[in-house]
């Protein structure tokens, strides 16, 4: 399941990564320069924050309350 995630800043790096650890499964970002663990805050900072970002969860988990959690940055989706 995937998921645009806006990430502007470094700021955003802190608040993104202090959310995810709260999950016990594997949350990733994907973008063009490659993929990091979400959980990984160095990882994290690695991003190339000028390129598009998508939020990757394994498909068998139940992401509402991490998507209510990070609502504030993730892209608006159609299915909603």
């Amino acid at each position: 399941m995937t998921r645009g995630i806006r990430v502007k800043n470094t700021d955003d790096i802190q608040k993104i990564n202090k959310i995810v650890t709260r999950y016990g499964f594997d949350i990733w970002i994907h973008g063009k320069s490659g993929m990091v663990d979400a959980k990984s805050l160095l990882g994290m900072f690695l991003l190339s924050l000028n390129e598009p970002l998508q939020i990757v969860l394994e498909d068998d988990v139940d992401p509402t309350a991490l998507f209510k959690d990070l609502e504030d940055y993730l892209e608006i989706d159609d299915e909603d």
